[in-house]
């Protein structure tokens, strides 16, 4: 399928060219387009296609990671996708190869340097929905883009901190909810040795997502940060899991660049 403009889909052939992709026959250049575009530039923007892509993107790197790291644990393996789908990670990926000057915007996207990591994050969940939408299975996305979750992955796992749950919960809210979550802990007992003596909760945007007690501050601060943690993971789930309950993508989406809100 040929754009209207040829200039256009000359730019979206050399954009695959870039992603290494040889066979674009099956690409629909349409959606690809629609990925690309900024709701600054056309009312035929990414919005509805990123809602898609956000599930997509959890699927593939989920994939990978328990193929590639079938040894780790659910927690482990979830502390890793929290990184490897961040907005950061993403905008880092698209930079490689220089995703954002193929995306149309108007005049004031263009001049806001401080959502350019959300929008670039954005236009990269749009078009990996793009490139499963015309086919429907992961194949023109796969090929190119595990390498990326191998580095990635890699050198979050050389990270001693990695598998340190308030790191990873830290991790997933800077890059999905752009802040950091807030402790809270009150000393419950007065005896030392209690491993309940000390009481923690984890804020974030006006909500408690996780508690826990433990035999000191650091400990109770572990324990409420993997609830929280795990909490957030769900709440991700359920949203991907949705995408099945939407007959098409003309559907509103529940993300929107910039700052994520909570339910």
């Amino acid at each position: 399928m040929m754009l209207s403009t040829p200039g256009r889909h000359r730019q979206l052939q050399q954009f695959l060219a870039k992603l290494g992709l040889v066979d674009v026959s099956r690409v629909n250049w349409a959606l690809l387009d629609r990925a690309l575009t900024h709701s600054t530039f056309s009312q035929n923007h990414y919005e509805q296609l990123e809602f898609v892509g956000d599930a997509v993107l959890r699927l593939v790197a989920s994939d990978f990671l328990l193929t590639t790291y079938p040894h780790l644990s659910e927690g482990g393996l979830s502390a890793i996708r929290a990184v490897l789908v961040s907005d950061r990670t993403l905008a880092q990926i698209g930079d490689r190869y220089g995703l954002e000057r193929y995306i149309l915007t108007g005049a004031s996207a263009r001049g806001d340097k401080v959502g350019r990591e959300s929008r670039v994050a954005a236009a990269f969940e749009a078009l990996l929905a793009a490139l499963y939408l015309s086919t429907h299975d992961c194949s023109l996305i796969q090929c190119w883009f595990e390498a990326h979750l191998q580095e990635f992955a890699e050198s979050i796992r050389r990270d001693p901190t990695w598998q340190n749950y308030k790191g990873a919960l830290q991790r997933l809210t800077q890059g999905r909810y752009h802040q950091l979550p807030d402790y809270r802990v009150t000393e419950v007992g007065t005896t030392y040795g209690d491993k309940e003596r000390f009481h923690a909760e984890v804020w974030l945007q006006g909500r408690c997502w996780g508690q826990g007690k433990g035999q000191s501050k650091k400990a109770a601060e572990q324990a409420a940060a993997q609830m929280a943690f795990l909490a957030l993971q769900q709440l991700q789930e359920d949203v991907a899991m949705s995408v099945a309950a939407i007959p098409d993508v003309e559907k509103s989406p529940v993300k929107a660049s910039g700052q994520e809100k909570l339910p």
